[in-house]
């Protein structure tokens, strides 16, 4: 049997040497701790995985639950943790509507071929963006002006929701996501004012339904005839424009940064435009520290595949990025391959609470990685790989900056 780390201050999340450089740490945690005690911001203790089956099983096996971390004797990630994303009001309001009734209910609105009908306008979208780009001058940063503002234009756009209001979105989801900046009154706030707005636009779709999705959602219902309750719909507005724009800029930031930090990359590419598809695929695997990973409690005694026994009364963190780099799931894995396929990574998550919102995000990437390399072919980055950084202390640690030119 492998053997649990002892306490030796292990701290999570882990920092790393580099914006496009994975933890140090995951190799040695992977072939010799493959579940390690850590401590979390908030000091609670939690139980860290990093190999792919073992992060696979937790994710997937039932004696491992999302709604669990709202008990009591849960791991809290930040101190007074009165709110976060994990257990926030937000959170507890999709857990009371019952987490795969409202996964039916929503993701039909996500399969691939609704997702495929958006792409001549996530096309169009992000054509005015590089041409916004190209009038600003080189060098530019491909965060401002392309990687953040489309994702919120796609979703707000889906939902229904002014684009006027996308600054204060950026603001909303900056205290959600956020280990240590903001206090607990300010998280409460922060998820008052998201809930009273996405209420009040629930309120105006049900009296001037529109062709959008919270229009849709309002009047539909389950297999029983069931509709979604209103503080779920609110929820689900909030939970949506969260992973509809932040991470998905996030995925946008690091495949740009990934394919130039390395050009050779970036000419397969402009070469042989049909490897879009799996280079995307490589790129949400190889991506060197997808953020915070995904939190279960454990509600019985489970033994991983790496022979570990999980107690009853953990938080488990589920390290999908670590998972994603395990030689013994993925041949050559710390190498990148545009054309990997098969290619089962874990970034979305595995099992019934994977992504709802992957189809979109997959779109999103292949249209934009298209559109780059249609209109930019010399796209390249303007600084060191080494001089890029990550915004520290939140929960997706996107790229702060990407400074490009052409």
């Amino acid at each position: 049997m492998t053997e649990t780390q002892p306490d030796d201050g292990l701290r999570y999340p882990l920092s790393a040497p580099g914006a496009m450089t994975p933890p140090v740490e995951w190799p040695r945690l992977r072939q010799k701790c493959p579940v390690a005690h850590v401590t979390l911001p908030s000091g609670d203790r939690a139980a860290l995985l990093t190999r792919y089956e073992d992060v696979k099983l937790a994710l997937c096996d039932p004696r491992l639950s999302r709604e669990g971390l709202a008990r009591p004797d849960a791991a809290r990630i930040t101190a007074g943790e009165a709110g976060s994303v994990f257990d926030s009001p937000m959170a507890r309001a999709l857990n009371a509507e019952g987490q795969e009734r409202w996964r039916r209910m929503v993701g039909k609105w996500f399969t691939a071929k609704r997702m495929q009908a958006l792409v001549p306008r996530i096309e169009a979208m992000t054509d005015r963006l590089v041409d916004g780009m190209l009038e600003h001058g080189r060098p530019a940063d491909l965060v401002r002006h392309l990687a953040f503002p489309l994702p919120v234009y796609v979703i707000c756009d889906m939902l229904g929701v002014p684009e006027s209001d996308r600054d204060d979105f950026k603001n909303w989801s900056d205290t959600f996501l956020n280990l240590s900046k903001y206090t607990a009154a300010e998280m409460g706030a922060a998820h008052r004012a998201f809930a009273e707005y996405m209420a009040a636009l629930v309120t105006e779709k049900r009296r001037e339904p529109q062709d959008d999705l919270i229009s849709q959602l309002i009047t539909a219902t389950d297999a029983e005839g069931r509709p979604m309750s209103e503080p779920a719909l609110a929820a689900t507005g909030q939970a949506l424009l969260l992973a509809g724009h932040e991470t998905t800029a996030g995925f946008i930031t690091t495949m740009a940064g990934v394919l130039l930090a390395d050009r050779s990359r970036w000419e397969r590419l402009l070469d042989d435009r049909s490897l879009i598809r799996s280079a995307v695929e490589e790129v949400l695997r190889f991506e060197p520290y997808t953020g915070f990973g995904m939190l279960r409690y454990v509600h019985e005694d489970t033994e991983v595949p790496s022979g570990v026994v999980l107690a009853q009364g953990t938080t488990v963190v589920c390290s999908m990025a670590a998972a994603n780099r395990d030689t013994g799931a993925f041949a050559g894995a710390e190498d990148m391959d545009l054309g990997r396929t098969p290619n089962p990574h874990l970034a979305f998550g595995a099992g019934p609470h994977s992504c709802l919102g992957q189809p979109l995000a997959r779109t999103e990437m292949q249209t934009v990685l298209g559109v780059l390399l249609r209109r930019l072919p010399t796209l390249e980055l303007a600084v060191d790989p080494d001089e890029l950084h990550r915004v520290e202390g939140l929960i997706t640690t996107p790229l702060s900056e990407l400074p490009v030119r052409w």
